[in-house]
């Protein structure tokens, strides 16, 4: 099953999540299928901390890819935010 979900990245105690379309067989932050999008849980006032590419997760979602419970929390607070 393909899911879209987030990989962890950055340093310790600094977390950057990306946004990924990946195998659910495949470790978290390993060998994933498309990069659709980012998050910065740390990002300092004024730098952008989430952004979605909401076409191709709708184009994924058409395809039969589930969301991960978070990565469905920020696609909709992001579309708020684009709003």
């Amino acid at each position: 099953m393909v899911v879209i979900r987030l990989a962890r990245g950055g340093a310790k105690h600094r977390p950057f999540y990306n946004m990924v379309v990946a195998d659910s067989r495949r470790a978290r932050d390993g060998r994933f299928i498309e990069r659709v999008g980012f998050y910065d849980p740390k990002a300092p006032e004024g730098r952008e901390a989430l952004r979605v590419d909401v076409e191709r997760v709708k184009h994924w979602k058409g395809k039969g890819a589930q969301l991960s419970s978070t990565v469905a929390r920020l696609v909709r607070q992001f579309g708020k935010k684009a709003v």
